[in-house]
């Protein structure tokens, strides 16, 4: 019979209903104790990633709907509303990464404003260097920048 191990590293499915089983049976003996650690702890790390992707796509077209007004579009707003939906449920979901996008809206907003200035051509130096939105002005449904 195939152990944990080789289960986790060759048919990973069948090695998370393997441990979903044993944890509902608790059965602890048996769990694959230093894999299910790392696996939850990814799964911490990609709800955080989540956070931080949506935070990048919400702030760049908040920066390319104020620096190119000439350009914007109902897309745009289609984008902003999808991406800000996309956090809203998070927070609902997990309200404590609400305090990660408040930590890592610096970051987000050094990576919006270099892909603001890809996709518009514009010079990065068109773009402040710190965030001019707050995390409330980016979250909420309502706001555009003029």
């Amino acid at each position: 019979m195939p152990t944990n191990l080789s289960f986790y590293e060759t048919d990973y499915y069948a090695w998370i209903e393997k441990q979903v089983a044993l944890l509902r049976a608790r059965d602890t003996e048996k769990l694959d104790l230093a894999n299910l650690a790392e696996e939850v702890e990814d799964m911490g790390k990609s709800e955080k990633r989540a956070v931080a992707s949506n935070l990048r796509v919400v702030l760049m077209h908040l920066l390319k709907y104020q620096f190119q007004p000439e350009w914007r579009t109902n897309s745009w707003r289609g984008t902003l509303i999808e991406h800000r939906k996309r956090l809203e449920r998070a927070f609902e979901d997990s309200p404590s990464l609400y305090r990660y996008a408040l930590e890592d809206l610096s970051r987000s907003y050094e990576d919006a404003r270099q892909l603001a200035a890809a996709e518009t051509g514009l010079p990065i130096d068109t773009f402040p260097q710190e965030c001019p939105y707050s995390l409330e002005e980016t979250l909420n449904l309502d706001f555009l920048p003029e």
